[in-house]
């Protein structure tokens, strides 16, 4: 690999990793410009060449590299993007990570059933209220055991410390250190309704972070009128109406739904079960948003959302509807990582491996998200924010059929447009702004015609001297 390689993205991202060895970070920030360039492809085909692919083995074989020593070089490189901006939504969520069909890699676990093996990752993901995804905040991976998997006592007899619900709380105390880094952005963690744990709102939080949660559980409210809070946000009037665009999931088209919007504000009882605990209550607002006739055949969309940020009015209400619809950016990201870089594609024989692996291509993942939506959000930028100078040089050649790129580096939005018509996208006036996957199969295909560029660079450049 060229030295120029190593001074773009991957070098921002991981160059400040520390592994124990200088050489390891060297490698690291060389194997993800080669697996960046190219997120489908397999280890062989990413590394080019039986030396890159053995160096890449014994990297992901090595003891002393941790996956939190990975990603703690990109978290740092995502704080410098969360200090310039003045709200992040922290979405959080958990996906499965299934390896069934590789039964010889040791260390998985029971998945949704004994027979399919896997690792859990929950991660925490950083967006702008525009959706444009900052980098990675934290993520943790695990495998459970096989041997207690079904058969642990009652979850009210077991302690959140003793339950993946600490997940929950494992990522509140990573906003907090960002907090703690940019102490003028204000940071809203951000999860759906499994977040919906009584420990979530209870935990401290230091000034600066706040909740946004989809409730699943009619909770006991202080209300002296309501016993639930359900009937208690019921109670409040309709006070204002918006609609939300959902997209497309599986059998279901993308539609917009017409929303009726209630908020007030409860305060949450602890659960009866933990009295002994004795939690403190916890005040929150309750934004409920109802889709009163759905087309038939749909589900109606139904959010009641429990925030500490406060909400007293209509404005304050829509946003923070606007602000959980951001959360979907997080299950994109899943997208990317699953479909995009094939992680669950990849053999790597123990789970270890497969844990080093997942937080390099996390990052990868990140990247072709944040270039589908920081294109979206800064169209204007130059393209350099995204590509290097050699890539966004080689592409413009390829999409105009030319030898000479221009002087300077165009747009971001078109230089994007240009990067997913490689991946099959047609750019027609029509079909607004690509998607990921467009975009992850137009970064491998860029991948070629730079290294096409990069050795013909040379052989143009004397064609124009003898020219002059």
């Amino acid at each position: 690999m060229e030295e120029a390689a190593l001074e773009g993205w991957a070098a921002c991202e991981f160059g400040a990793a520390e592994l124990g060895d200088a050489r390891r970070t060297a490698r690291l920030v060389a194997l993800a410009g080669a697996l960046g360039a190219s997120p489908a492809a397999t280890l062989p085909e990413a590394c080019g060449d039986p030396a890159a692919l053995k160096a890449a083995y014994r990297f992901f074989d090595a003891d002393g590299v941790t996956p939190e020593a990975l990603l703690a070089s990109h978290v740092r490189a995502t704080y410098a993007r969360l200090a310039a901006v003045p709200l992040v939504l922290a979405a959080q969520d958990t996906t499965l990570l299934d390896w069934t069909h590789h039964p010889a890699t040791t260390g998985l676990g029971p998945l949704g059933s004994a027979r399919q093996q896997g690792l859990l990752a929950h991660s925490t993901l950083a967006l702008t209220p525009e959706r444009v995804p900052l980098g990675l905040l934290a993520q943790q991976v695990w495998a459970r055991d096989a041997a207690t998997y079904g058969q642990l006592p009652d979850q009210h007899a077991r302690g959140i410390e003793a339950k993946e619900s600490q997940k929950w709380l494992t990522s509140l105390a990573a906003v907090a250190a960002a907090r703690a880094a940019c102490p003028q952005t204000h940071f809203v963690s951000v999860g759906d309704r499994e977040a919906d744990v009584y420990d979530l709102f209870a935990a401290p939080r230091p000034a600066g972070v706040d909740l946004l949660v989809r409730a699943t559980q009619d909770r006991g409210v202080a209300d002296p009128d309501h016993r639930r809070l359900r009937a208690a946000v019921a109670a409040a009037p309709v006070a204002a109406t918006a609609t939300l665009h959902l997209p497309r999931r599986g059998d279901q088209p993308a539609r917009d739904a017409a929303l009726t919007v209630r908020w007030r504000a409860v305060t949450l009882r602890p659960p009866k079960a933990r009295a002994a605990e004795r939690l403190p209550p916890a005040p929150v607002w309750a934004v409920w948003a109802v889709e009163e006739t759905p087309p038939p055949g749909a589900a109606p969309v139904e959010w009641l959302l429990l925030t500490t940020v406060p909400t007293a009015a209509a404005a304050a209400a829509l946003a923070r509807l606007a602000w959980y619809a951001c959360r979907w950016g997080i299950e994109v990201w899943h997208k990317v990582l699953k479909s995009g870089c094939r992680i669950e594609a990849r053999q790597l024989a123990t789970a270890d491996r497969l844990r080093r692996c997942l937080a390099l291509y996390s990052v990868i993942a990140w990247r072709v998200l944040w270039a589908a939506m920081l294109a979206r959000a800064v169209p204007d930028a130059p393209c350099t924010a995204l590509l290097a100078d050699d890539e966004w040089q080689a592409l413009y050649c390829a999409i105009h059929r030319t030898p000479t790129p221009p002087a300077t580096p165009p747009p971001l939005r078109e230089a994007v447009r240009w990067l997913a018509q490689l991946g099959g996208f047609l750019a027609r006036a029509r079909d607004g702004d690509p998607g990921v996957t467009a975009l992850w199969r137009g970064f491998q295909h860029l991948a070629d015609l730079t290294t096409m560029y990069r050795i013909m660079r040379p052989a143009l450049a004397d064609r124009v001297v003898g020219k002059d």
